[in-house]
Order: C-alpha cells, then sequence, then structure tokens
C-alpha cells in the first residue's frame, strides 16, 4: 500500500449541485477503502442541491477513523469541478501548502444568482487560486469529455488527474472496480476519461 504524503490525508471535491462531484467523492472513497485505507466522508450543500454550492470532504487515513469534516485551513488537496467553487473553498479551507486540481468551466451557481453577483471573469479566479495556493493544476475538463462523447466524463478525467498528481494512493484499476453496473460502453468511455485524464495532468504545469 502506498504511504500517504499527510495522515490523515484532507481532501475536498467543490462543485456544483447536479455536477456529480457526490459521486466523484464516493467513487475516491471507495476506491480507497478497496486498498485498505480508512475513509470518512461528509458532505456540505448550499442553499440547493441542485445548483447549490457543494462540497465533499474526504479523510483518508492508514491509522484510524477521523471525523468526515475537515477543520479551515487544514485541506491538504482540493478537487474543484467549478472554478469560483475551487476558489470559495481555498479560502476557507486551503493555504500555501494546498495542491489544487481544476476544471476551468465556469457554471453560476445559486448561491451567487440568490446574491446577484456577477460571475468574474475566469482567468481572475484562476489567477487568484495560483496566488493562494501552493501547487496548482488548471484542467479543461469539460472540453475533453466532449472529445470522448459527453460533457459528464469531465468527472472522470478530473479523478484521473487526482490519480495522475500522486498526492493520493489512487489508481486506475481501484476506480474501474467503481463502475460496475454501467454498460461496458459506458466503462470503456470512462476509462478513457480516466486515463485522459493522468495524461492531462503530465501534460500540465502546476
Amino acid at each position: 500500500m502506498s504511504s500517504l504524503i499527510k495522515d490523515p490525508l484532507n481532501l475536498i471535491v467543490a462543485g456544483v449541485g447536479g455536477q456529480g462531484n457526490l459521486r466523484v467523492a464516493e467513487i475516491i472513497g471507495r476506491s480507497l477503502i478497496k486498498t485498505g485505507y480508512i475513509v470518512a466522508i461528509g458532505d456540505t450543500l448550499g442553499g440547493a442541491q441542485r445548483g447549490g454550492s457543494v462540497a465533499s470532504q474526504i479523510r483518508i487515513s492508514r491509522l484510524k477513523r477521523y471525523g468526515p469534516y475537515i477543520p479551515e485551513g487544514q485541506a491538504h488537496i482540493i478537487l474543484g469541478m467549478e472554478p469560483i467553487e475551487t476558489l470559495r473553498v481555498l479560502a476557507k479551507y486551503g493555504s500555501q501548502e494546498t495542491a489544487v486540481i481544476s476544471n476551468n468551466r465556469p457554471i453560476s451557481s445559486l448561491d451567487l444568482f440568490g446574491k446577484r453577483v456577477k460571475y468574474p471573469p475566469v482567468g481572475v479566479v484562476i489567477e487568484s487560486i495560483r496566488k493562494m495556493a501552493g501547487k496548482v493544476w488548471i484542467i479543461d475538463a469539460v472540453n475533453e469529455a466532449l472529445q470522448i462523447g459527453k460533457p459528464v466524463y469531465a468527472n472522470m478525467i478530473l479523478i484521473g488527474a487526482l490519480s495522475g498528481t500522486g498526492l493520493v494512493p489512487l489508481n486506475a484499476a481501484d476506480v474501474e472496480e467503481q463502475l460496475e453496473g454501467l454498460s461496458s460502453e459506458e466503462i470503456n468511455a470512462n476509462l478513457k476519461a480516466l486515463h485522459r485524464g493522468i495524461d492531462l495532468l503530465k501534460d500540465s504545469k502546476h
């Protein structure tokens, strides 16, 4: 079993309701449990489950079970499915030591709509992320997913990118086991997306 860079390792999956980040967290958690890690997951939902801010907090350990919620400022890794939600979580839970892997496609959440706040230029959001975090990888996950077939494959691309960092003991074989129940066509597409994410991470500067 690979060692953790920290124990517990604190990972947050951040996004907008409807993107599927709860499923992403489940796949990551189950994959790690399969290889012998102790995993706790806690979800926080915004004003509306669909369209609101959603963050899944994942704590990973080889030693013991920790509570699922991460103290402020102590996230080691943030996997962002949407830029401004990545920045929001980073501001509360991150530090200069935090590693960030984020999709670059903006989606305005209902939280923003409710406050009548205009979405800032995505370049400004990404630059803010780079200033606040230690390592940052920005992935064009949606565009890559469309080349495979569907926007939803962006989720598996991001899981692949997370695996590619080497910061989490997550490998393709463990993730593949979590795809049971899908058609062979869907399994193949998801695996293609997973490996595409790994390759994108290798090609991306941080």
